[in-house]
């Protein structure tokens, strides 16, 4: 029998979303291609690899035995295809970077623009996302973490540590006491299903009884917010060559074990064999460097 890697990665994306339309997302196609291809495989299989319901699709014993091999089938296609493309010495095509919202927003669309023309050749593609995509897989070439890799697999290319400070409006900070601390400030934070995204659990850990005055489930909104005064929010203290200013300023206030945190560059072991990640790597390794000498 043979099953080929389009339907391990369909049965992989069901098996990791929990739900068909969650998987097409992913796969970038219909919901009816994905049933389609799905009810083929568990027809040649000749057992069914899903209980589906209104509430998703669930794994049967079947499809659990299917699980690990399929993700081990996902690592090796990832590294057949970095093998394949290291063969082109030219540092030319996508590379794709992920990052937080924030990083995506304030750094990686800027400096797309520093890439484009100084290597017209290199193209960048920014996934924004509070998940961690799977390097490993090649869901992505590059990537920005706050937590350093323990997959073997990965490689740790550049770390950098950050300053953190409470960030607010100019016009909020004219109403503030001379001295807030962070219990009287009005805070924005993360809504849910990304309450327990930073800085929401470490502001709870500061504030007794946290309760935000805004919350957002899109960085960009929850930025909005500040900008225009409604609240606090804490923030890494990123002054690039390619920062605007934004209307914020921050306060003295100490956030105590959480004042610094810190950026991984990342990527699967093998990725840097590819002339164009290798070249985006190095680029980006200057810009952190950057950081540091301010």
């Amino acid at each position: 029998m043979d099953i080929s890697w389009d339907d391990a990665r369909l049965f992989l994306a069901i098996a990791e979303t929990g739900s068909l339309s969650e998987a097409a997302r992913r796969l970038r196609v219909g919901q009816p291609t994905v049933s389609r291809r799905l009810a083929a495989l568990e027809y040649t299989l000749g057992a069914a690899l899903f209980r589906r319901s209104v509430d998703g699709a669930a794994l049967t014993a079947a499809g659990e035995r299917l699980v690990l091999p399929a993700k081990k089938m996902a690592e090796w296609a990832g590294e057949l295809h970095r093998a394949a493309e290291s063969a082109d010495n030219s540092p030319r095509g996508l590379v794709r970077v992920t990052a937080s919202p924030f990083a995506s927003f304030d750094f990686l669309a800027p400096f797309a623009a520093f890439v484009a023309q100084k290597h017209p050749g290199l193209r960048l593609e920014v996934l924004s996302t509070i998940q961690y995509l799977d390097l490993a897989r090649g869901e992505a070439d590059l990537a920005l973490r706050a937590k350093p890799p323990t997959n073997a697999d990965l490689k740790l290319v550049y770390t950098l540590e950050i300053q953190n400070a409470v960030m607010v409006a100019r016009s909020l900070k004219a109403k503030l006491p001379r001295k807030p601390t962070l219990q009287q400030l009005p805070w924005v934070a993360w809504s849910p299903p990304f309450e327990s995204v930073p800085p929401n659990p470490q502001l709870e850990e500061l504030i007794p009884d946290f309760a935000p005055v805004f919350t957002a489930d899109n960085y960009l909104v929850m930025l909005a917010a500040v900008e225009a005064g409604v609240g606090a929010m804490v923030l890494g203290k990123l002054s690039h060559r390619f920062s605007r200013d934004r209307g914020l300023v921050p306060l003295d206030l100490d956030l105590g074990p959480y004042a610094t945190s810190e950026v991984h560059l990342v990527c699967a072991r093998s990725a840097l064999d590819i002339p164009r990640v290798r070249k985006v790597s190095e680029l980006l390794v200057d810009e952190l460097e950057r950081f540091k000498r301010k």
